[in-house]
């Protein structure tokens, strides 16, 4: 199948429009709000306060984001959301370009800039499916990577430039903006709702239901288990202990050109993943995972550019692998009506563990060692992915291809 194919439906363009163009603005937030934050208290730890509490927020609504995604049309809750996610932008820009900000101020709207993702996150990911037919998803979604991929690799040197060169209240004003165009493009995805099994019901059934649907699914629940760990010891120890790793070793500027590698490697990962026809999809999505504890290793045991580079780079490929067969699986497994409360407890199952290994991983390699305890973390990472492969219903679940004709309707737990 053609690999441009997907941009033959117009939903698909529009919603691929509108996702790239977020991704493009969001590259300029953290570089801007940082640089805003540091510039006014010169605090690392009001920086994190302000980042968490966006990271907080966004994960206790995402549950109640992917409840309004299977009520509401999601096209338009994409539009509502991003309008938010505008004006929250919009006046922490006017507050840092007028010299007015203050922590307090940043925390409360960060908080609401993150209910709004939350909201977002749930209704883009359940939206994929309607705007293309079945046969072309997996290229959908490797083609949509591809895009935001590339979007960040191309956002985060321009809003360098940008933010050094005029002043971090002029990047948040480029990320408020591209909310904007974004939810123009939103708006002109017109896809029919799918179509509600069973009597309307009120919002904690609608979340029992999300719930049902979750556990019912050994593999799903047994994988989201496995990436809450896996993402705990990757976040603590690339993001926490890798710069403290690199400025002993190669250096700030060569950090940056590692974590570029990654990026580089998902964007080849996506292409090659549009290739294959694999039958265990989600196996080799699983398995594919083992590369996460690569980067890991080496920084605890060679922390040479060379070797970074080129491990984060097979990071990147072999990761990609694992989040086109986890989505494609999704979406083909999961009833189309409930898709978006199941992203949510996905979202949610993932995300919860981060800040913890973020938390945790800074007293531990001050009693261990910075090395040792990446390598710790490393080891965690391969127990993880061990731990997703020991299911039996992970290794043998087989995925359709195009060939195989339409797919039965899946049957929803009542």
């Amino acid at each position: 199948m053609n690999a441009l194919a997907p941009l033959r439906h117009i939903p698909y363009r529009f919603l691929l429009a509108g996702r790239t163009v977020n991704a493009l603005g969001n590259s300029f937030a953290p570089i801007a709000l940082a640089f805003a934050v540091l510039d006014l208290t010169g605090s690392a730890r009001d920086l994190g306060l302000v980042v968490g509490a966006r990271t907080l927020a966004n994960v206790l609504f995402l549950l109640f984001g992917g409840v309004l995604a299977d009520r509401l049309p999601r096209h338009l809750l994409m539009v509502g959301s991003n309008a938010a996610a505008a004006a929250t932008q919009a006046a922490v820009a006017v507050l840092v370009l007028t010299g007015s900000a203050t922590i307090p101020l940043l925390i409360a709207l960060s908080v609401a800039n993150g209910v709004a993702s939350a909201v977002a996150l749930p209704a883009s990911a359940a939206l994929l499916p309607s705007t293309v037919p079945e046969r072309m998803r997996l290229q959908a979604i490797a083609l949509s990577r591809i895009c935001l991929n590339s979007a960040m690799v191309l956002g985060s040197p321009i809003a360098g430039v940008v933010v050094a060169s005029t002043g971090p209240g002029v990047g948040i004003a480029v990320d408020a903006a591209a909310f904007v165009v974004a939810g123009f493009c939103f708006a002109l995805v017109r896809v029919p709702m799918p179509a509600r099994s069973g009597e309307r019901s009120n919002v904690l059934a609608d979340l029992r239901t999300g719930w049902s649907e979750f556990r019912s699914r050994t593999w799903l629940w047994v994988v989201v288990v496995g990436f809450s760990l896996l993402n705990a010891a990757w976040t603590g120890g690339l993001y926490v202990l890798g710069p403290a790793v690199a400025d002993q070793t190669i250096g700030r500027p060569a950090w940056g050109l590692v974590l570029a590698a990654e990026t580089a490697g998902m964007l080849l990962g996506a292409v090659l993943a549009m290739r294959l026809k694999l039958r265990r999809l989600l196996l080799v999505g699983v398995v594919s995972c083992f590369g996460m504890a690569l980067p890991l290793f080496v920084l605890g045991g060679y922390p040479q550019l060379w070797a970074l580079f080129l491990a984060m780079f097979v990071t990147g490929l072999t990761l990609e692998q694992f989040g086109i067969a986890w989505e494609t699986t999704m979406q083909e497994h999961v009833p189309a009506d409930r898709l978006a409360r199941v992203y949510s407890y996905d979202m949610v199952g993932s995300f919860a563990a981060i800040p913890l290994g973020q938390v945790v991983i800074g007293p531990i390699a001050e009693v261990t060692g910075l090395r040792t305890a990446l390598i710790g973390a490393g080891v965690v990472a391969v127990v993880a992915v061990l731990g997703m492969l020991a299911s039996r219903d992970v290794r043998t679940l087989r995925h359709r291809l195009p060939e195989d004709g339409p797919r039965p309707v899946t049957e929803s737990v009542p």
